[in-house]
């Protein structure tokens, strides 16, 4: 089977919010799904969730799914009831260390949560294997420790392969400095799957961002050495409240609107 070449187009689709699916190294991959209806999900202990669009495909529209890359399993515009249900069927989910607490239950050795830094090994069909990495995300402003116990645990995730481009995912993560630690080892990198959209409540963290807002995500674009970078996780939900629109008017100024793959691919 032949490589890609380290700075190879893959096709990514994006069906919106954090959710894309993708092929690498012969595998396919798919992010965070949520493939539920518009509507309200209420959170306990958080504030309620609003969806306001559904999303573009269905679980049945996917076709093969090899490994699921889920940033955290705790919030429904992450994971919710249909894509809970769609875990079940797919051999490898890749997630937070707890998440793969709470999901063994049901899952038992389908999932497997990692660490910063841990990584696991993917065969692929045509011989060879994928890397893949756990790296650092802090879902809101300041250190981990002060974020974690009201927005809880979140991963990113970065694929390598023999002859294969670099890939970086970053799930629900809005630390510039999570970003130079995952740059300072995989950089430069080729593709980059950002979440972003700056996701905002007044009850948290006086109302800052919990995920990257438009300018951090060119900057991080820059500290990442990105040729290409697919945004996610910036339409589909209330609380999102930077749109296609801000990100492409950021990246425009940072005179890297060239860089922008709106996730069209098959």
């Amino acid at each position: 089977m032949s490589s890609l070449p380290v700075t190879a187009d893959f096709p990514i689709r994006v069906l919106g919010g954090p959710t894309a699916v993708f092929e690498y190294g012969g595998l396919r991959f798919l992010t965070d799904p949520t493939f539920d209806a518009p509507g309200d999900y209420p959170r306990p202990g958080g504030p309620l969730l609003t969806k306001t669009a559904p999303a573009a495909g269905s679980p049945a529209d996917l076709g093969r799914i090899d490994v699921v890359l889920l940033s955290h399993d705790e919030h429904a515009d992450n994971l919710d009831t249909s894509g809970r249900a769609l875990l079940a069927g797919i051999p490898l989910t890749l997630t937070t260390p707890g998440g793969g607490g709470r999901l063994r239950e049901s899952l038992g050795d389908k999932v497997r949560g990692l660490a910063d830094w841990e990584s696991v090994e993917v065969d692929r069909p045509g011989g060879g294997t994928v890397t893949v990495t756990g790296v650092p995300a802090v879902h809101g402003p300041g250190p981990r420790e002060q974020v974690e116990p009201f927005t809880g645990q979140v991963v990113g995730f970065v694929l390598t392969g023999e002859g294969l481009p670099t890939v970086y995912v970053s799930g629900d993560n809005a630390s510039l400095d999570a970003v130079r630690a995952i740059a300072g080892r995989f950089a430069p990198v080729d593709t980059a799957v950002l979440f972003a959209g700056a996701p905002r409540f007044p009850v948290l963290f006086d109302n800052q961002v919990l995920v990257l807002d438009s300018g951090m995500a060119a900057e991080a674009t820059r500290i990442l050495g990105a040729r290409r970078v697919v945004p996610v996780h910036y339409d589909s939900w209330a609380h999102f409240t930077e749109g296609g629109d801000a990100l492409e008017a950021a990246f425009t100024a940072a005179g890297l609107a060239d860089r922008l793959d709106w996730g069209k691919g098959a």
